[in-house]
């Protein structure tokens, strides 16, 4: 087989599955208007797919902040951090985010993704066990892969099945890194985190929890599922992304272990990787201050998602379990999820079409992220389209 014939099949497999006309994987918004409002092939839609949970890529004083430094310190570090590419603001940043969460150290990547790289491939090596749920995102899988440590997966959300892995290590649960997500970000669910934190304690493991879809949504000052079940003291290490609710992109991890600052040292995706641009340090400072004064961003949209909820309950759509920022409809099969999508898109809404293996247990669904910033008659809308197209979204 030739280097690229692998690619030929996989171009046959995706024309098999999309019919001609439909590529919802590769999506171009055209214009953004709001935090909620863009344009999709030539006609305006509603966005209700884009994690931006407390709206604030549209917020003020976040583009004044990306603004003023921009000006002052351009368009990006063109180094890494290791290199040139720390500079004033991303320490301030490091400083206000171990304040924001009262642990001792931060650090700041580029991604979120690559944070995930860094810290677990560093944390972990040759030698360690690496336990992480089944349902964990592809970042956490592939800096698993990284580290050589020994990976075991338990079932997804599945405590008992999480202490009959430990309880088979035996004296290497010392030497054991737990890993899950504080909102899974396919189907919305959250970890059992007390139950975890117990079962960490019980045998002397270490607790890593990804706050991604968390940061800003949980929590009394928005810390998390963590800060939400007060078991903030327990988590050994605790990462997330600037690309959810603070509406930019890069990523942290924050810890009370003095040793994280040693990981600048060894993380390739630290040492390497381009440091994240000035104005995005900025608006991300200034997104981290509204989140922690004005709880008032978090009531909003917890008020959104039990309209969007409730009403699709009430619609009998098949639902994940809990309300949260994240409503995914269960879809009975691939086509006539690929075909409600194209209508809801026509309808001028926009959602995410997520099939197997990004969806978890062989699901396609249809994602809905619901925002701060969506009106009561946005969702009304949303609910009253995906009335309309009920029967094209549960054809089998």
């Amino acid at each position: 087989m030739g280097l690229l014939d692998k690619l030929e099949t996989i171009a046959t497999t995706r024309e098999t599955l999309l019919p001609k006309g439909i590529n919802p994987f590769n999506v171009v918004i055209e214009e953004i208007y709001s935090a909620t409002e863009g344009s999709i092939d030539g006609q305006r839609v509603i966005l209700a797919g884009t994690n931006n949970y407390l709206g604030l890529t549209f917020d003020p004083r976040c583009i004044a902040a990306a603004q003023e430094t921009l000006g002052k310190e351009g368009t990006g570090t063109t180094g890494s951090r290791m290199a040139n590419g720390t500079f004033s603001g991303h320490r301030a940043l490091e400083k206000e985010l171990a304040l924001f969460y009262g642990c001792n150290s931060a650090i700041v990547f580029s991604t979120g993704f690559v944070t995930n790289l860094g810290m677990i491939s560093t944390l972990a090596g040759p030698g360690d066990v690496i336990v992480l749920d089944a349902d964990s995102h592809a970042s956490i899988y592939d800096a698993c892969r990284m580290s050589g440590a020994e990976m075991i997966r338990f079932r997804h959300n599945k405590p008992v099945d999480l202490e009959k892995k430990l309880r088979r290590l035996g004296s290497k649960s010392a030497n054991t890194l737990i890993i899950v997500e504080g909102i899974y970000s396919m189907l919305g669910d959250c970890a059992p985190l007390a139950e975890i934190v117990a079962l960490k304690k019980k045998y002397g493991a270490w607790l890593m929890v990804d706050e991604a879809h968390s940061m800003g949504v949980l929590g009394e000052r928005g810390r998390g599922l963590a800060e939400a079940v007060g078991v903030e003291e327990d988590v050994d290490f605790t990462v997330g992304t600037f690309s959810k609710s603070l509406g930019s992109i890069g990523g942290y991890c924050v810890s009370n272990h003095r040793e994280l600052d040693l990981v600048r040292y060894l993380s390739r995706s630290y040492i390497f990787t381009a440091s994240p641009s000035p104005a995005s340090i900025s608006s991300v400072r200034a997104a981290l201050k509204v989140i922690g004064s004005e709880p008032q961003h978090r009531t909003k949209l917890w008020e959104n998602v039990e309209q969007l909820y409730q009403g699709l309950k009430q619609l009998g759509f098949e639902l994940g379990a809990d309300p949260g920022p994240i409503v995914a409809i269960r879809v009975p099969t691939k086509e006539s999820a690929l075909f409600a999508w194209k209508a809801i898109l026509v309808k001028g809404i926009y959602v995410n079409l997520v099939f197997p293996p990004a969806a978890p247990a062989g699901l396609s669904l249809l994602r809905c992220s619901i925002s701060t910033a969506h009106t009561s008659e946005q969702i009304d809308y949303i609910l009253k389209t995906f009335a309309e197209l009920k029967p094209m979204m549960t054809a089998t």
